[in-house]
Parts: structure tokens; C-alpha cells; sequence
């Protein structure tokens, strides 16, 4: 598909004008106006954000009908005959993909009934070793033990998963497999949902779980279930979509403290694209210091971020030390200008983050944090920690971020 075609379907689908796209991309209306009219070509900033928006609003698995053929745009022979054949590709390993989780849930099931049937245990697992056996020699790899196990907790975790399967979508086994992993029923729902709206690869799934993606989320730390996104809707609560702290192991960067601001800066630009997904869902890079211009002077915010379900910017100021409250009243007042300068008819008021190495309680307990709903501290790692360290540093940013919000409520 044309990258033309691409933006006119989302901006239909997100219900945009051209000015409203222009200003979630970062770009000029009349820009938009040139691009879906395919009069040149995005520059790759713009490409890749479109492409990713693309890619969470439109591809979705999706079990395939043989009635619906491909649509193509009839004038190029090649090119029509190439887009028939890529098309049939798609959907024959669609089929395979949906047979093989339906086989796999099918043999977790059967497995289940006759396990439930005995009343010992021993026998339970005795039952898995023959019928392994007997798998093995009569149809070769994949049936062992180990993998019968995770036929049977597949069926266990998502014994609805086959309901309604006219318009279901699926993620692969592979995605599966690493799902049942997932102890918590509400952190590995979350991530079912986030892989198949933003369309993770069995590496991102991955990386998220051990990350604790979910888990490092603020509307988290406060012990509600998770708001999860369907369609486009906006959420009301933009905690759902920050997260403290930020593991960005990806940047490459050396031990913190022998890096400055700049540094750190340019490689988040360098892999964007892996700082947008660590980011979360339905964010778009629109600036690097931005400028904000007044009769005085001049300032520049760091990173400026759209959040499209948010429908409001997030600016995001970058910090290699421990935060400070000049930091906060800094960030106060970019927020306050950009609001004023920036911010368009239907966006929400703008978000500040504070990006630092080392977050504070004092600056927690009594600075201008405890009083905004626009202003967030965050933590970030530039590397990624073993399971316990990573736990106790998302339970200290909990107590932190607890405690500005209790003093939020009081004021």
C-alpha cells in the first residue's frame, strides 16, 4: 500500500482534519495536503511514525474469509499480480497460525477433561507421559512432555479464547507460549491486549514482560485493573500510559555518569523507534527542542511527544542527575506556555515528565509536583535490571509516586 493511501485511511479512522494529523506528526497542514495527494515522499521521522500508527490501527490478525480477495489498484500489471500473490501469502500463514493455536488448545483441553476425570495427581502426570510418548513415535517432535504442558496451562488461561471466532483476532503460538508464562490474570490479559492492538513481535512480547512493562505503569501502583483500549477510544486516565521507571537498556549508553544530557538526547533520537514502544501505546515524536519563543527569550524543551489516545502533547525534559525542584518549576512553566502557545481546539492539557536518573522524596512530599495533575517525575535505567532489582525499584517508585499523589488529593 502507498504511503499516501496509509495516511488518508488513518486520518479517516482517527476522525481527523488535516491540521489535527499535521499536528500529531509534527508537520504542516499543507504538508499532509502534499503527501496524501502523493506529490513527494515523507522523510523517514514522518514515514516511520505513520507506518507505526498504520500498523496498531489496521493489522490485526484476523481469521481470513475466502470470499474477501485482495483489493487492488488496477494500471500496473506487476505490481497488481505481485499484491495478489504477497496477499495469499498473508493469509495462508494466517491459516496456519490460527490451526495451529486451535490444535494446541484442543490438545490442552482433551488433556484437561482427562485429568479432571482422575483424582490423582501421579496419575495426571502419568497420563502426560504415555500420551507423549505415543505422540512422539507416531508424529515426531513438538509432542513432548514439556510441550503438553503448555497445551494444557494454554487451555487453562484462555479457555474462551475460541467463543467467537468470526471476528477474532490472534496472535501467534509463539506469542501464546510466552504469554502462559504470565502468572498474574491481569498483567498477562493486559499484555495480550497491548501485543495484538500495537502488534509486538514475540521479541517486544518478550522484552515487556521481563521489563514489567505493565507492572512499571503509574495507574498500576495504585491497585486498579488496567483501562484496556479498544478501537481508538481515549482513556481518561493518562497514568495509563506513563511509567516510571523507563528501562532503555536499548541506547547503548555506558554506566550513568559518564554521559551528559546532549548524549543521552541524541540516542534516544538514534532508536526512536525503541523509545517510542518503551514509551507505550499511541505515542508519536514530534520535536526535539522545541522551541518556545516569547518577547524575552527563547527556551527549548528536550523531547515533545503526541499521544494520540491521550490527545495531548507530553513534553519531556531530560535529566542525567538526581531531579531538583528548579527542575519541577522549569517543567511547570514549559507546561503552562505550551498550553498557551501550542495546544489546539480539542487536545488536552499538555503533560510535563521529568526524566532523571534519581527521583526524590522531598521532591515528591513538597515540591509543585504535589499540586499538578499535568507534571510527572519518572525514572529512567539505561540498562535492564534482574527481576529482583527491577521489582524493588518499581515498588520504590511506587511509594514515591503514591505519596505526590496522596498530597495531590489533600491539595
Amino acid at each position: 500500500m502507498e504511503f499516501k493511501e496509509k495516511l488518508s485511511l488513518i486520518r479517516e479512522r482517527l476522525g481527523l482534519s488535516q491540521k489535527d494529523l499535521a499536528r500529531r506528526l509534527g508537520i504542516t497542514r499543507a504538508t499532509v495536503n502534499r503527501l496524501e495527494k502523493g506529490h513527494f515522499q515523507p522523510n523517514y521521522r514522518v514515514f516511520e511514525a505513520v507506518d507505526a500508527l498504520y500498523r496498531e490501527l489496521f493489522e490485526t490478525t484476523i481469521i481470513p474469509t475466502l470470499e474477501h480477495g485482495p483489493i487492488i489498484a488496477a494500471g500496473d500489471l506487476k505490481r497488481d499480480v505481485s499484491e495478489i500473490i504477497e496477499s495469499a501469502k498473508r493469509r495462508a500463514m494466517c491459516n496456519i497460525n490460527v490451526a495451529l493455536v486451535q490444535r494446541n488448545f484442543l490438545i490442552g483441553k482433551r488433556i484437561e477433561e482427562e485429568i479432571l476425570s482422575s483424582r490423582s495427581e501421579d496419575y495426571g502426570k502419568e497420563i502426560i507421559k504415555n500420551l507423549s510418548h505415543f505422540l512422539t513415535k507416531k508424529y515426531g517432535k513438538g509432542f513432548d512432555q514439556i510441550n503438553l504442558y503448555f497445551y494444557v496451562r494454554f487451555y487453562r488461561f484462555f479457555p474462551n479464547i475460541f467463543d467467537s471466532v468470526s471476528k477474532k483476532s490472534f496472535l501467534s503460538w509463539t506469542h501464546y507460549r510466552t504469554l502462559i508464562t504470565v502468572d498474574s490474570d491481569v498483567a498477562r490479559t493486559y499484555y495480550e491486549k497491548e501485543a495484538l492492538a500495537c502488534g509486538w513481535s514475540v521479541r517486544d512480547l518478550q522484552r515487556a514482560i521481563h521489563s514489567q512493562y505493565y507492572e512499571r505503569l503509574l495507574s498500576t501502583h495504585r491497585g486498579e485493573p488496567p483501562s484496556l483500549p479498544t478501537g481508538v477510544a481515549p482513556p481518561k486516565d493518562p497514568l495509563e500510559y506513563i511509567k516510571s521507571p523507563v528501562v532503555a537498556e536499548f541506547l547503548g549508553l555506558p554506566d550513568p555518569g559518564k554521559f551528559n544530557e546532549t548524549t543521552l538526547e541524541q540516542a534516544i533520537i538514534d532508536h526512536i523507534t525503541q523509545f517510542l514502544l518503551e514509551l507505550g501505546k499511541g505515542y508519536a515524536f514530534v520535536a526535539r527542542q522545541k522551541r518556545i519563543h516569547t518577547e524575552k527569550k527563547d527556551y527549548y524543551v528536550d523531547l515533545v511527544f503526541y499521544n494520540y489516545y491521550l490527545r495531548c502533547f507530553i513534553l519531556v525534559d531530560l535529566k542525567v542527575d538526581a531531579i531538583e525542584h528548579k527542575d519541577i518549576g522549569q517543567m511547570d512553566m514549559y507546561v503552562r506556555m505550551y498550553d498557551e502557545m501550542f495546544k489546539g481546539e480539542g487536545d488536552n492539557p499538555t503533560l510535563g515528565v521529568l526524566l532523571c536518573a534519581e527521583t526524590d522524596e522531598d521532591i515528591a512530599r513538597y515540591s509543585v509536583l504535589k499540586g499538578s495533575e499535568q507534571l510527572f517525575a519518572a525514572k529512567y535505567k539505561t540498562y535492564l535490571p534482574d527481576e529482583t532489582e527491577l521489582r524493588n525499584e518499581i515498588e520504590r517508585q511506587k511509594a514515591l509516586f503514591m505519596l505526590s499523589r496522596k498530597q495531590r488529593r489533600r491539595g
